[in-house]
């Protein structure tokens, strides 16, 4: 009877390895390791940072430049949307990019900010950018290790041109791990967007500021699979040709938007017109006849 009830077709399936260590409350302090050796609720900050705001944000490196774009969501219908960005200055010459909670990234900036003035104010020039990284870092990494306290629930990106390395791009996640990129990706669709971004730093080009601000725009909207409105998203650029930290206008974003959009429609232009040649060729005259027919020679008429 016993073997009966094992074999039932309703018969409970074994729980995982996840289930276990939550059933045993290794996920209900931020201090324990479970058996795997996971820390349970750092994992879960991660996972605020994908689903907390549900946008994705992507930043490029360039030859000159370091570019951030993000989706700009308003909550509510109500809100002003002057007061929605998740664009940052920590100096005037170091941006931030915030993915995740924004009530985090704002007690955070402020950490920041407090970490660049004091670093200026006992130096006397501004603080490096990988070296304000690591401090950002640190901050994340004390807050895993205390039970009375909780990570930030927020990525960040910081770039910068700095004056010995040129461009600089370093991204912060909640567990205090901070690492140099060339491109780099957060968000509910951060996997996809490091899949794009992959396939542009593969190709090894120096991209320029205007070409860095369109692969940048590009890659975000093939993720998502949409076509963006200048409303849509925020563009926040460092770059030699520009003084200090800066978000673009809509008027500019919309720009770079329009070059996209022809750039991407030249392909099957020269598709089109490849097409219309080989017609042309078969029809053994111009591509173009007398009276404006593609692929008719001249004084053909045309087939019923």
């Amino acid at each position: 009877r016993r073997s009966r009830q094992l074999d039932a077709p309703g018969r409970r399936p074994p729980p995982t390895a996840g289930a276990m260590s939550r059933a045993s409350g290794y996920d209900r302090h931020i201090t324990i390791f479970s058996p795997e050796g996971r820390l349970h609720q750092v994992e879960y900050a991660y996972q605020a940072v994908k689903k907390n705001q549900n946008v994705t944000s992507v930043a490029l490196r360039g030859k000159d430049c370091v570019v951030g774009v993000t989706q700009k969501k308003l909550p509510d219908k109500l809100m002003d949307k002057d007061f929605i960005t998740h664009l940052y200055n920590i100096t005037p010459n170091i941006g931030c990019l915030m993915t995740g909670m924004t009530p985090d990234a704002r007690a955070l900036v402020y950490r920041a900010r407090e970490k660049a003035a004091k670093f200026k104010d006992k130096n006397g020039y501004e603080i490096p950018v990988h070296f304000l990284a690591m401090k950002i870092a640190n901050i994340g990494q004390v807050y895993t290790q205390h039970a009375y306290m909780r990570p930030y629930g927020v990525n960040a990106m910081l770039f910068s041109i700095d004056d010995e390395t040129g461009p600089a791009l370093f991204q912060v996640d909640p567990a205090g791990m901070y690492m140099g990129y060339k491109a780099c990706a957060a968000g509910t669709k951060d996997a996809e967007a490091v899949n794009a971004l992959e396939k542009i730093v593969k190709k090894k080009l120096d991209l320029t500021e205007a070409e860095t601000i369109q692969q940048a725009i590009g890659a975000l909207q093939t993720v998502m699979g949409m076509d963006f409105k200048p409303s849509d998203i925020e563009v926040g650029i460092v770059s030699t040709s520009r003084k200090g930290f800066v978000r673009l206008s809509e008027e500019e974003i919309d720009t770079h938007l329009t070059a996209i959009a022809e750039r991407d429609e030249r392909p099957s232009h020269r598709r089109l017109s490849a097409s219309v040649g080989v017609a042309a060729g078969a029809w053994g005259g111009s591509a173009v006849g007398p009276a404006g027919a593609p692929g008719l020679p001249h004084g053909a008429a045309r087939r019923p």
